[in-house]
């Protein structure tokens, strides 16, 4: 059960994006399972890809499509990966991007594709060109949601949000849908994310807000400290609503769109921690005064990883001791540990590298007993901070991933 996270109420189309979702029979339940999005002529496209070094077929022909021509659509499937396939697998990615370029009328360049599923399997590819008719017959600027759901794997919910701000008087729309909830340490972005704005932005103006938000938002979350072969974020801007054109951090209306964007990325990452396999806490962890962002990141992710941690939360256990262990364990140079003061939301729990005199376990076990939890740690080094978003580690997890081909 997803903690503290509900369907959005509302999603507001934005101009210039079409969206439809079908059953391409991936899974073996009746369920939509491949995605279609068009963009119209002009839009402006940017993207991050996973760093893993086993990058799926379809991250490589996205990534080669997108540098050498403007998207025109994206065609995503929930259920096979694409990935550890070899040279068949770059096959298959090409060929379903080149029978929807023929029905749709575009370059086989214009299309970009999508895969999240299982690792090593080869892709259903005439599953998936059987239901491009009905992809294209069934776009509409209502199928937010409804795509939404369709690529979602072990997610329990739909992940989507909408925001409105209002540049040089004219209403931009951001809209953004996304997958994850397990394999989850983005190195770039997460699982599947797409975002789309109506607003008149560079392709260098958009690239820069983009790499901005992503490290703001899914470059600081965590599940399992894995990194996905398919990890991608993708952000469109149709200029649709013609405000003057956006195109460097000096432009009017720059920051107002690039805060929106964090926002609307931040939404979806912590969404995406949310519902994490078998997560039954959302847990911030806070590290302030650090020298760097390197160093407060690295105390984070060592206490948001650390196995021992976790299990410790989903126990509702205030064990202290594993939080402090994992401190003195995230590499620091020259670390004074009778600096350090550590908190579960306003209790402090250790001050000057021991426990602290005001701490007890009754006011440690209520906050441990919370669904959502806030860790704050202190390094008195330096004016840094960074926020990681983690979940706890049950034995639903373990269910979840060893039953998850079977």
């Amino acid at each position: 059960m997803a903690v503290g996270l509900e369907l959005p109420s509302k999603l507001i189309p934005v101009n210039g994006i079409r969206l439809s979702a079908a059953s391409a029979n991936i899974y073996d339940k009746n369920r939509d399972d491949v995605v279609l999005i068009e963009l119209c002529e002009g839009t402006v496209s940017s993207a991050v890809f996973t760093k893993n070094k086993f990058c799926a077929a379809p991250v490589i022909i996205a990534k080669t499509n997108l540098a050498n021509t403007a998207a025109r659509y994206c065609l995503i499937n929930a259920g096979n990966a694409n990935a550890g396939t070899g040279e068949p697998g770059i096959s298959n990615a090409k060929e379903t991007c080149q029978s929807l370029s023929l029905l749709a009328t575009c370059e086989q360049s214009e299309v970009l594709p999508f895969s999240t599923g299982v690792i090593g399997e080869d892709l259903p590819i005439e599953k998936i060109k059987q239901a491009l008719p009905a992809l294209l017959d069934s776009l509409s600027d209502n199928a937010w949601l409804k795509s939404a759901q369709a690529i979602m794997t072990t997610d329990t919910i739909a992940k989507a949000v909408s925001k409105q701000i209002t540049i040089a008087g004219k209403t931009i729309t951001i809209t953004g849908i996304a997958k994850g909830s397990g394999m989850i340490k983005p190195n770039m972005a997460t699982m599947l994310s797409f975002i789309g704005t109506d607003a008149n932005v560079s392709k260098n103006a958009l690239n820069e807000i983009l790499l901005y938000a992503v490290n703001k938002s899914f470059n600081r979350i965590t599940v399992d400290g894995d990194t996905s072969t398919n990890d991608a974020s993708v952000l469109f801007a149709t200029a649709k609503v013609n405000n003057p054109i956006i195109e460097n951090n000096n432009s009017n209306g720059y920051l107002k769109l690039q805060r929106a964007i964090v926002s609307v990325c931040q939404h979806l990452a912590q969404a995406i921690v949310r519902d994490g396999e078998g997560a039954s806490k959302f847990i911030s962890i806070q590290v302030n005064e650090g020298k760097n962002e390197q160093e407060c990141l690295a105390v984070a992710y060592k206490i948001a990883e650390s196995p021992l941690v976790k299990t410790a939360f989903t126990a509702s256990d205030p064990n202290w001791g594993r939080i402090l262990a994992a401190v003195g364990n995230a590499g620091l140079e020259d670390l004074d540990i009778d600096n350090i003061s550590i908190y579960l939301d306003d209790i402090c729990i250790v001050e000057n590298g021991c426990r602290s005199k005001t701490y007890t376990e009754e006011n440690g076990k209520k906050v441990m007993l919370q669904e959502e939890i806030k860790l704050s740690v202190c390094l008195n080094r330096g004016e840094s901070k960074e926020e990681v978003w983690t979940t706890d580690l049950s034995h639903e997890y373990i269910t979840i991933n060893a039953e998850y081909r079977t």
